[in-house]
């Protein structure tokens, strides 16, 4: 996501109300990846989107990107109802694996089973071995001991955000298996997590010969397909998913496919190795080559300071003005939008402008920091490095940013880790200045090395401070300090 016009935003942040920044750096705004979330509203106005909102013992307790937080209900106004629109398919798939598990009560000393597959808060690999070594009997009951054994080792895996291990424990699992839907289920959606939709595909028409009639099978394929941009077939399996059993996830998430599937069919499409491109009338051939060429070149940047590559084609989407107001539903201060395929609005241009070119890398590194960190980076690692990635610096921020730390405002990187889309534009400005600072900083003392390996930690941390401990050997505190003695180093003279 793109700030349009960030350096004139910014400036009215702090235009002659001095008074407002500490209350704009302590915005409490978080938004949750699910189809559907709720709004706590703060009896001082402020608002929290989040999912799984309880109420006990005095406090509201939710989730967001960085886990299980609460606060203290006297401080809550009311909670309402909400829907947010546009996430990726990969977190369709993440709210899927609730309600998809292998089935293991039929297996006779399952409670054995799982004190002896994982233990000791690490998995027991010997005894797996032997599990598999009496699964190769062919016995029915031995067959599912090791079904159920290599599962609970891969959920253990996934806990642990070793997602790589999990799919080696399912692999192994379904060699005895091959039919056991449940398997194939989770297998596949540890794929989608990846954005390994191609691979997903495989293991989704294997459970389908399984099991026909499963919506669960129809369900996953469907975000499957959209997450590989072929709009004809998930429409087609959520459509089946919904007939099977229906859902209120699938039922908007295929509302979503039919607005993005009727606004593109009269759209012309062009495609590289890593890209996949649709666009409207009002774009021109000429343009459609010229931004493919600009995103490989970027690819292959970004790919290279950030060592990881994309396992799949990244769609591309170009939009008049009005589509694109249409499709995503963004805030007006949006200027272009990934939420798994790059959205932009190019109405007017006829070539790749410098703005144009700063926006498709910006919105393409979106798409790296996703897929490297399995969709667990915070909103201001993301905004940070996308900015940066894009060519923009500090130095027309810097100023107002140490005038904020003097007043006694530094950045709060803990409250920068949910979506910022319900923030104002000036708000997020603010945001967004931080975030590329701190990411100036980091650079500035390790080399976009640091920012690789922090967002290799992202993927498997509990949280994200503790990532950036575990990467950099700092805390949140360090690096609000950090950022702020980089910024009077570099800008301050």
């Amino acid at each position: 996501m793109r700030l349009r016009t960030p350096a004139l935003s910014f400036t009215r942040v702090f235009a002659g109300v001095r008074v407002g920044i500490a209350a704009l750096a302590t915005v409490l705004c978080f938004f949750v990846p699910s189809l559907s979330a709720d709004t706590i509203v703060l009896k001082n106005g402020r608002k929290i989107v989040a999912a799984n909102i309880t109420e006990s013992d005095g406090k509201i307790t939710y989730q967001t990107p960085s886990g299980e937080m609460s606060i203290p209900s006297t401080i809550v106004d009311h909670i309402d109802k909400n829907d947010l629109a546009y996430t990726s398919a990969a977190d369709e798939a993440k709210n899927a694996a609730a309600s998809v598990h292998v089935d293991t009560a039929p297996v006779s000393g399952y409670d054995e089973i799982a004190a002896l597959a994982v233990h000791n808060n690490s998995v027991d690999y010997e005894y797996l071995a032997q599990l598999d070594g009496q699964a190769r009997s062919g016995t029915p009951v031995d067959v599912d001991k090791d079904s159920a054994a290599h599962h609970l080792a891969a959920q253990f895996l996934v806990r642990r955000g070793n997602t790589n291990s999990a799919v080696e424990q399912y692999k192994q699992a379904l060699i005895f298996a091959p039919q056991n839907t449940g398997l194939l289920l989770n297998l596949a959606v540890l794929y989608l997590r990846e954005s390994q939709f191609t691979q997903a595909l495989d293991v989704l028409e294997t459970a389908g010969r399984t099991s026909p009639n499963s919506a669960d099978v129809a369900k996953l394929e469907g975000w499957a397909y959209y997450g590989a941009n072929k709009l004809d077939q998930a429409v087609a399996e959520w459509k089946l998913a919904q007939k099977l059993r229906p859902d209120p996830d699938v039922a908007q998430a295929l509302e979503k496919a039919e607005r993005d599937k009727s606004e593109e069919e009269s759209y012309r499409e062009g495609e590289t190795a890593h890209f996949d491109l649709k666009y409207s009338g009002e774009a021109t051939p000429e343009l459609a080559a010229a931004i493919l060429s600009a995103l490989e070149d970027d690819f292959n940047d970004i790919q290279s300071q950030l060592d990881y590559t994309p396992p799949e084609q990244i769609g591309v989407i170009l939009y008049t003005n009005q589509a694109f107001q249409d499709i995503t539903r963004a805030p007006s201060w949006v200027g272009a939008l990934n939420d798994g395929r790059l959205r932009i609005p190019a109405q007017g241009l006829t070539g790749v402008t410098p703005e144009l070119a700063h926006v498709l890398k910006h919105e393409l590194t979106h798409s790296f920091i996703a897929q490297k960190t399995s969709l667990r980076a915070p909103t201001w690692v993301q905004e940070g490095v996308a900015q940066y990635m894009e060519g923009l610096r500090s130095g027309q921020f810097a100023t107002t940013l140490l005038q904020a730390a003097n007043q006694g405002a530094p950045p709060q990187f803990n409250e920068m880790e949910g979506s910022w889309m319900q923030l104002p534009g000036d708000t997020a400005a603010f945001d967004y200045a931080w975030s590329l600072a701190a990411v100036e900083s980091m650079v500035d003392t390790g080399g976009t090395g640091d920012i690789s390996r922090l967002l290799d930690r992202l993927a498997v941390a509990p949280s994200p401070e503790q990532a950036l401990e575990e990467s950099l050997h700092e805390n949140y505190p360090d690096l609000a300090t950090q950022t702020v003695q980089y910024l009077q180093r570099r800008y301050g003279k």
